[in-house]
């Protein structure tokens, strides 16, 4: 009986899974039309009791027992303005652009790091896409309360209590930061990437001229 119950389980998120697969169907389109609609009403962070995608947030870690949260956020579609005031960079005429400039970080990365910057006291574990529209793009960001003793007692997961692991979001840690620091290949093709790009370039171009030798 157990077995077969936790067949029933699996079908049942594969059968969600193909589910988000097919967005264009007649089905998706309704109801993530209908998601929208309710999600503009809202708050531009805002918890939710369940994920969206049940599916997709225990791929990523999530588990539905306390110390796990998730929350909502909404960012801004296109490109990113200079924050500068009243247009003015001072600087060379080549960097004074102000508008049209694209940011080297994903919507997903962006929304890890507005849910971070709310939370502080909470440690952001992963993210994934929900929905969008002509202005917003909606995700769902899972984070995890590392002071619940459910948390620090659970040895899959109380690694991220360590302290190294604070606001992991705002310096590249999570899956999505990873993705925009090129790190998600192994091999010669990725030995420019690894341990960062910036390393590897002053590592090549640095002068070293050591006392002995």
């Amino acid at each position: 009986m157990i077995f077969s119950l936790k067949r029933i389980i699996r079908r049942f998120y594969k059968y969600q899974s193909e589910i988000w697969r097919k967005k264009q169907s007649d089905l998706m389109r309704f109801v993530q039309r209908v998601r929208c609609w309710e999600y503009r009403q809202h708050p531009s962070i805002v918890r939710v009791t369940r994920p969206t995608r049940p599916d997709k947030a225990r791929r990523l870690g999530y588990k539905a027992k306390q110390g796990y949260v998730v929350y909502r956020v909404r960012v801004r579609r296109g490109g990113r303005k200079r924050p500068v005031s009243k247009g003015i960079v001072y600087g060379k005429p080549t960097n004074q652009g102000v508008t049209q400039l694209k940011f080297q970080r994903s919507k997903r990365s962006a929304a890890e790091e507005r849910a971070g910057r709310r939370l502080g006291g909470l440690r952001v574990l992963n993210s994934y896409w929900i929905n969008e529209d002509s202005t917003y793009n909606y995700f769902e960001v899972i984070l995890v309360d590392v002071a619940h003793n459910a948390i620090r007692n659970d040895a899959r997961i109380n690694g991220l209590c360590n302290p190294v692991h604070k606001h992991r979001e705002l310096r590249g840690l999570t899956s999505a930061g990873k993705k925009y620091r090129g790190l998600r290949g192994k091999g010669h093709l990725y030995h420019k990437a690894r341990p960062s790009r910036r390393a590897t370039w002053k590592r090549n171009t640095a002068l070293s001229l050591r006392r002995y030798r």
